[in-house]
């Protein structure tokens, strides 16, 4: 009886630390709410190459690749996007990667990679 209310009380601990072992995105972040965020910032017209992990209960990270045609939008609006991330999914660690979309080298992340 001991045993099933320890494994009952600790069973959402133990769900949150096998998301964190599998690099899963956190539950209460939507990646394709991320995505259409990232897509709709002026200037960027793909989102590609996104992953969202828990780098601990408490701490959320994102990679993604941006392609943006006008080039590198300055680290102002990369700093802006960070902060809206940070704001409104709570995701504290972004790395944001920028391309221009150029048909002669293509992201090799991009194909079959888009969301």
């Amino acid at each position: 009886m001991i045993s099933a209310i320890i494994v009952f009380n600790t069973w959402g601990l133990l769900k949150e630390s096998f998301n964190l072992a599998i690099d899963a995105v956190p539950p209460h972040i939507d990646q394709r709410a991320v995505q259409l965020f990232l897509s709709d910032y002026q200037g960027v017209v793909q989102v590609h190459d996104l992953h969202i992990w828990g780098m601990s209960t408490t701490e959320t990270a994102l990679t993604v690749h941006l392609v943006m045609p006008n080039g590198h939008p300055g680290d102002a609006c990369l700093m802006d996007m960070t902060q809206e991330l940070r704001h409104h999914f709570g995701i504290v660690h972004a790395t944001l990667q920028v391309e221009v979309g150029d048909s002669e080298q293509p992201c090799q992340l991009s194909s079959g990679c888009c969301l």
